[in-house]
């Protein structure tokens, strides 16, 4: 809910300035129809209010619903929204890039599993959540290496993921700089945006090489699975302004994740280009309340019509 409000806005917020215009203009418009102004001119108000006998009170009721229609059509005008539509050219699911670690730190066995052992892992799980949805593969260590460009076969991505290991690896280290960089260059070469995930148990890469890749990327969000609780990977993702998500004994991390990356997937490459849907017809119900309860009922009273 409050995400909701933190991104209402208006497509035409310039029609909102006609709302003080309506109110003025209904104020006047109250001074010069009331039944007795002619009358307020030549009879002191005490007089007047004791020789009136028809009550105001539905007048009044009916003025207001008039002004409340006035200014909910002018917001519906306006076009309150607070939900982006679908890219209709993009694909049905942008891509997620994983970057897993697979440098010796990652063969640790204490604790059981070892943190490439439980990354494996949460691959399939993620993988199996994201079925038929585009997923990537990088290995990174001392240097960055393409695995697998975003494929729908998905089931193919936790395959090689399970092969992937520090032994493997050209040069040890960690170097998560050069895997961001990759990843970028990877969805850039796509029309479909997408997210990067970064599955790891330690960043020992310096936060200025951090800074500067993410300077370099483009404006693809990206989300940390925090395979150990080490305080390295809250400062590199605070270092690319990331998300951080705990690892759990359950799929609720990566549940997380692949809900994260279907919300955030479209920033940054619809960019300006990127359209809000239009959810001002919310208020023509009520405008259709306040016109119908606008209508005045005629009542028979000794066979005379009287308001």
């Amino acid at each position: 809910m409050m995400e909701t409000f933190s991104q209402l806005h208006f497509i035409r917020p310039g029609w909102l300035w006609l709302l003080p215009l309506v109110g003025g203009l209904w104020w006047l418009w109250r001074r010069h129809t009331t039944p007795l102004r002619g009358w307020r001119e030549q009879i002191a108000p005490e007089l007047l209010q004791a020789m009136t006998v028809r009550n105001s009170t539905r007048q009044d009721y009916s003025a207001l619903l008039l002004l409340a229609g006035w200014l909910l059509a002018v917001i519906a005008i306006a076009g309150p929204t607070w939900k982006q539509e679908p890219n209709p050219f993009a694909a049905d699911a942008a891509p997620l890039m994983i970057l897993l670690k697979a440098d010796k730190s990652m063969d640790q066995p204490d604790p059981l599993p070892s943190a490439i052992e439980r990354a494996r892992l949460k691959v399939d799980d993620l993988v199996r959540i994201r079925q038929g949805q585009p997923v990537g593969l990088i290995a990174y260590a001392g240097s960055a290496h393409l695995v697998l460009p975003p494929t729908r076969d998905t089931s193919i991505v936790a395959e090689m993921a399970a092969q992937i290991s520090s032994g493997i690896m050209p040069e040890p280290g960690d170097r998560l700089d050069l895997a961001l960089e990759k990843a970028d260059e990877i969805l850039k070469g796509g029309d479909a945006g997408g997210t990067v995930l970064v599955i790891a148990d330690s960043v020992t890469d310096d936060a200025a090489s951090l800074v500067k890749a993410g300077q370099k990327k483009g404006a693809f969000p990206i989300q940390f699975l925090a395979l150990r609780n080490d305080p390295s990977l809250q400062r590199a993702a605070e270092a690319v302004q990331a998300s951080l998500v705990e690892l759990t004994p359950d799929d609720a991390d990566v549940t997380a994740i692949a809900k994260a990356a279907e919300r955030k997937s479209v920033v940054g490459v619809a960019g300006e280009d990127q359209r809000w849907e239009e959810m001002g017809y919310w208020l023509v119900p009520f405008l259709a309340v306040i016109v119908a309860a606008g209508f005045r009922r005629e009542k028979q009273f000794n066979g005379r019509e009287v308001q």
